[in-house]
């Protein structure tokens, strides 16, 4: 039996071997733990340092005693006897160990790998079972792998996936058919070519004739559907298909929902599954056969629908039958410009000052409409207190109404539309007309300059008012008079009408 000693390694034990082996003086190494870790031991013993180590020495009667010294008094004792060893013996089994710890790591990513791979396999062999209890589980299953991961989407969709989830609409059984939207639902995101392959592979057209078919569907179904709508529009190629096969007048029963029956987040995916669509000019006419534009005037004040809508708009006003819908709904431009007032919102504000800038620019009967209904002073405003993107619409709007007000100033007095508006007598000559009459314009433009003065001042005290009163200021901050007298010398031509 062969002596041994115990240091902070672990426990070793050699013992000869059976008698088979004995003959050649063979050995076995024992251990009690792991070949892994007994390599990490070893590692851990070669790296790091301790404090103390054992050390030992013979009595006087032949026993061996053990006793903990400092490990520097160990070092110091071990210098004075023999020279300084290199430590590249060490260095190089400490770069093995780390080889084969990451040997053994990467195989074990591999094997985890291998495994996920078998199991994508049967759940898609799962699909195609007879059993509808084993094909609902596997498209569960699918749902629930995809929402996080996007390799698992693009393996899936490479197992074929796809085509049998499609095929589960078919089945009579809402438990299934949810479970196979929602499946197709994370199968999209995030990647265009699942979204594409969804929508050729026939998607659409199931999901319509689910809503032909079912005049009370249920609402788990129509609410998934509306989901699916929501993630396939939102890649530019499927926005044609989906909004010339009939699904606008789905989003927007969702969306109105007379009846109260859907849930917030079902009319929200609506709402931005018709902006997604919106963004096409050719899906505009399909918008318009629906009650949307009344439904997103009407709904204008509510936060949570008022941004998406004038998103909305914003697409609309590119044709000019979006256009002509938005003018000949009631009071549809008192709304909208009731929406230049919310300071709190900078975002409503840049859309609703484009739809109008849009509008204006396209048309006198709007610009007409717009100034009965009180623009002016609210651009005036803008111009001042608005954000950059708004400012700069405001100041365009003001500039379209300003030459309006030029032409027809210059049609009432029969001046060439390129003539000064504001000039002496000796910028304006008609050799038509003779001295006398041309005292009597001169008059004319003398009272026709003195209203419009009297109106930019008037409109420049009530917006300082209402600036005063809107940033809860004192109201003698600008008195009265010396307001006056720092505009009594603008002119018409000084600031925008």
């Amino acid at each position: 039996m062969v002596k041994c000693e115990r240091n902070n390694v672990g426990s070793v034990v050699f013992d000869r071997v059976s008698t088979s082996t004995a003959a050649c003086g063979n050995f076995r190494l024992r251990t009690s733990f792991s070949a892994a870790s007994f390599r990490k031991k070893i590692f851990d013993a070669v790296s790091c340092s301790g404090s103390f180590r054992y050390c030992y020495h013979h009595d006087g009667d032949g026993t061996v005693a053990s006793a903990i010294k400092p490990a520097s008094e160990i070092v110091n004792e071990r210098k004075s006897v023999r020279p300084k060893r290199s430590n590249a013996k060490s260095e190089k089994l400490l770069d093995l160990l780390r080889l084969e710890s990451l040997q053994e790591s990467k195989q074990e990513t591999e094997e985890e790998e291998e495994e996920d791979l078998e199991e994508f396999i049967c759940v898609v062999k799962k699909l195609q079972d007879d059993d509808l209890v084993k094909r609902r589980a596997a498209a569960s299953r699918v749902r629930l792998l995809a929402k996080e991961d996007a390799e698992a989407r693009e393996t899936f969709a490479i197992l074929g996936a796809i085509s049998p989830l499609i095929g589960m609409l078919d089945l009579e059984d809402n438990e299934s058919k949810i479970a196979s939207l929602y499946a197709l639902l994370n199968l999209g995101i995030g990647n265009d070519m699942n979204k594409a392959d969804i929508v050729k592979a026939g998607t659409v057209h199931k999901m319509l004739k689910l809503i032909e078919s079912d005049n009370s569907i249920n609402p788990c179904v129509s609410e998934a559907i509306v989901a699916n709508f929501l993630g396939l529009s939102a890649l530019d190629t499927n926005k044609l298909v989906i909004g010339s096969s009939g699904a606008i007048p789905f989003l927007v029963k969702n969306l109105y929902d007379p009846d109260k029956k859907g849930s917030s987040q079902v009319k929200q995916d609506a709402l931005r599954a018709l902006y997604n669509l919106s963004i096409f000019p050719s899906n505009v006419p399909f918008i318009l056969e629906t009650k949307l534009i009344p439904f997103l005037l009407n709904s204008m004040g509510d936060m949570e629908v008022s941004e998406r809508a004038l998103s909305i708009l914003s697409n609309v006003v590119s044709i000019p039958e979006g256009r002509e819908a938005i003018s000949t709904f009631p009071d549809s431009f008192a709304i909208v410009i009731d929406v230049l007032n919310w300071g709190d919102s900078p975002g409503c504000q840049e859309k609703a000052s484009y739809i109008l800038m849009a509008m204006a620019h396209k048309s006198y009967r709007d610009r007409q409409a717009m100034i009965e209904a009180g623009i002016s002073s609210t651009l005036l405003e803008l111009t001042l207190l608005g954000s950059t993107l708004t400012q700069k619409r405001a100041s365009r709007i003001l500039q379209i109404l300003r030459v309006d007000k030029e032409k027809e100033i210059s049609d009432d007095y029969g001046w060439n539309s390129s003539a000064p508006i504001c000039g002496g007598s000796s910028s304006f000559t008609n050799p038509i007309l003779g001295s006398a009459e041309v005292e009597g314009l001169d008059d004319l433009v003398s009272e026709e300059k003195n209203a419009v003065k009297q109106l930019v001042l008037q409109s420049l005290q009530n917006n300082m008012r209402r600036i005063v009163r809107r940033a809860n200021l004192p109201q003698d901050l600008v008195p009265s008079d010396h307001f006056k007298s720092l505009t009594s010398s603008s002119t018409s031509r000084s600031l925008p009408f």
